[in-house]
């Protein structure tokens, strides 16, 4: 490679030999496109890709970096629709400028098994970089890619080989700037100076239910002016393409975020243009050709593109493609140059992840170096603080991890020791200030993930904030995007706070949303098998559920059998057991002291089970011998944590647990009043077994073939 020959950038100057009329006639073809799409679906949004079609073919004719043929090219710009009901206008694109989406998926757009969804999702359409739809989500996560861009770009970037340069660009509308985690993602962007991160306002002045100025009427270029964006206004949004081209362009360049405002006309030349009519609806047959005709495109042709659009978009990837084989090139050339950092470049432009088969060499590493004595037999040590000694060993073992907490760094356990805090004066760290910003927290962790598939992101706040969190962790579970999130005080463990911050519910909606795995270790070795797991074998988030009491180290514990999800850590020595306790987190080693008295009882030594299930999602997830092996059939079974019985339906016969709120009080108080103390666990247990005596339920539903 030259290095003083061309880079990338320039081989996307925003001046180009276009006329007019061949930018106008792609900004209709894409117009009409869209509203073919919705119409022949008769499902859809066509006034928000109508509007838009200007900004979008500015975008991906001539400013922004990528290359169809390979999607996740690192040396890409990334492009997020925000506003994701809007995706007729995205497949649009992405089908004009060459990505692996045939007319055919257009035609069968919103259409079972197709690639084309009512709402963009990572992992089904080339070139769609995350999930979007959920108003305010998109945007979140094109500053958690920003983020990540910032970190790895400063960190292995050098002279001459800015390997990783992108820069992020995401359309909003006004319901993204109305929902809250964009103003906790948007604040956070201006503070820490993304300037590698341009939102584009579809300003159009419609929602569903009317004119925005009933609900939304502050002056936003002054809202994100006080951000610390630059901040740029189109007036002509559906006409000046000129304009829109040449403010995007300088939007990109300044030093600060950039925010551009475009004035749009939802559903521009249709017959309810400007109106909410257009906003959800498809256009039927009279107005489609109406809005053809408006446009100077063919009425009676339906998903047509002109020649010479095509040829220009075609023309446009023998550009990109130079510039990928150039950036390739750029790439071999560095590792050549600096071999020290060849591991995880590689690794962040393969976007190779750990998988299943790491885990045990991990374990390893961890337990003979980092962690070696760190959790001995007997020692009292919270869940939380255990969880900060695995993390700080993780992300000083793996460079592509990155994370944070939501102001509660301390109590979360998360400051990492000599990593320093990112910010716009410190580009060093990988440790972000995420402020009280729960939603964007997870929100942004979603992003880092979508930046390239290596990445392991992490975040924290305590369990019960998870409710703030919800739409962010649902999005990163649909999207199966393996993520950490850190939530401690897990239970009335926590005490004097009270039952505002007692979480009661949250493990049952953790457990039943799907590709999101539930972790509550009992102690240091089950933190680690938790943490081993979740880098190595999750299919999308991760949650640790940990304590801010002391517990004792369990004598049967180790990371390998924790990640199992659940095992024996109290094995019965009679022939068979009378009852098996199931326990989790904090709760197993007080279950552990309750069979002994249960025990006792019964005058029979080692004839109670105890069972530890850090993860119920990944113990459902083993063979069916295996959990037969944990779990035996005609045995009675009592489960015992301190949150509600909703998740163990199936898993156990009689559940001790909270189905109601907490209480503020002293730990003790509060384990006493709620029964959670040897005596009154052994004397449930009596109860469940002489109920069941001689007539002992299978578990779980019926299984049909």
């Amino acid at each position: 490679m030259d290095p003083d020959g061309p880079c990338c950038e320039q081989l996307f100057s925003v001046h180009n030999n276009m006329t007019m009329d061949t930018d106008n006639l792609a900004v209709n073809t894409i117009r009409c496109l869209s509203a073919d799409m919705v119409s022949k679906a008769k499902s859809g949004h066509p006034g928000a890709p109508i509007g838009c079609a200007p900004i979008a073919h500015v975008l991906f004719s001539d400013l922004m970096k990528f290359y169809a043929p390979v999607p996740k090219w690192m040396g890409r710009d990334y492009f997020v629709l925000s506003n994701g009901h809007a995706s007729a206008l995205m497949y649009s694109m992405l089908h004009l400028a060459g990505f692996k989406l045939p007319m055919s998926e257009l035609e069968n757009f919103r259409q079972f098994g197709s690639k084309t969804p009512g709402h963009p999702e990572r992992g089904v359409t080339p070139g769609v970089e995350v999930t979007t739809g959920p108003l305010g989500q998109g945007v979140s996560n094109a500053v958690g890619i920003a983020v990540a861009a910032k970190v790895m770009g400063h960190k292995y970037n050098k002279p001459n080989f800015p390997l990783f340069d992108n820069h992020v660009y995401s359309i909003v509308g006004d319901g993204c700037l109305m929902e809250g985690v964009s103003a906790e993602a948007l604040s956070l962007a201006g503070t820490l100076n993304l300037d590698n991160l341009t939102v584009i306002w579809d300003d159009n002045k419609i929602t569903i239910d009317g004119a925005t100025d009933q609900a939304f009427a502050e002056d936003t270029i002054a809202r994100f002016k006080a951000y610390g964006f630059e901040t740029f206004v189109v007036e002509e949004g559906d006409t000046d393409i000129v304009g829109l081209r040449e403010t995007l362009a300088k939007a990109k360049a300044c030093p600060k975020p950039s925010f551009v405002a475009v004035r749009t006309t939802i559903g521009y030349k249709s017959a309810k243009e400007g109106t909410a009519a257009v906003h959800g609806s498809p256009l039927n047959a009279e107005h489609l050709a109406e809005l053809k005709g408006a446009l100077g495109m063919p009425a009676d042709k339906f998903f047509h593109v002109p020649e010479s659009v095509e040829a220009h978009y075609k023309g446009k990837g023998v550009a990109r493609e130079a510039a990928f084989e150039e950036w390739s090139q750029m790439v071999e050339a560095y590792l050549a140059t600096y071999p020290e950092n060849a591991n995880v470049v590689k690794r962040i432009i393969s976007g190779e992840r750990e998988v299943e088969a790491d885990a045990e060499a991990l374990i390893a590493t961890l337990m003979e170096k980092d962690l070696k004595d760190s959790f001995p037999v007997g020692k009292g040590l919270s869940t939380r603080k255990a969880s900060g000694e695995v993390l700080s060993a993780l992300y000083n073992e793996l460079p592509w991890m990155m994370g944070g907490s939501a102001d509660l760094s301390g109590s979360n356990c998360t400051r990492i020791a000599g990593a320093g805090v990112f910010g716009k004066d410190n580009r060093d760290s990988r440790y972000i200030p995420f402020g009280v910003r729960e939603h964007a927290m997870c929100a942004i962790s979603n992003g880092i993930a979508a930046y390239s598939t290596a990445l392991v992101p992490f975040d924290a706040t305590f369990l019960v904030f998870l409710g703030y969190c919800v739409g962010a962790l649902r999005v990163g579970a649909l999207s199966r995007q393996r993520s950490i999130h850190v939530f401690t005080h897990d239970s009335i463990g926590l005490g004097e706070d009270g039952p505002t911050h007692m979480p009661i519910e949250t493990m049952t909606y953790i457990r039943s949303t799907p590709n999101m795995a539930d972790w509550r270790p009992a102690d240091g070795d089950e933190t680690i098998g938790a943490y081993a797991w979740s880098v190595c074998c999750s299919e999308g988030p991760s949650v640790m559920a940990l304590s801010r009491q002391n517990v004792p180290h369990l004598a049967g514990s180790t990371p390998a059998k924790a990640m199992r999800g659940g095992y024996v850590v109290v094995q019965e020595t009679t022939e068979a057991p009378k009852v098996v306790l199931i326990s989790t987190g904090t709760e197993v080693s007080l279950t552990i002291e309750a069979a002994k008295a249960v025990e006792a009882a019964y005058g029979v030594e080692g004839c109670v089970r105890v069972v530890s299930m850090p993860s119920m999602v990944v113990y459902k997830r083993q063979s069916a011998e295996y959990r037969a092996s944990v779990v035996p059939a005609g045995v009675p079974v009592v489960s015992v944590e301190p949150h509600h019985s909703m998740s163990w339906a199936g898993l156990s016969h009689f559940h001790i647990g909270l189905d109601r709120f907490g209480e503020s009080a002293p730990i003790k108080a509060l384990y006493e009043h709620f029964g959670f103390t040897p005596e009154a666990i052994c004397a449930k247990v009596q109860k469940v077994v002489a109920q069941l005596e001689g007539n002992v339920p299978a578990l779980g539903f019926v299984q049909v073939e």
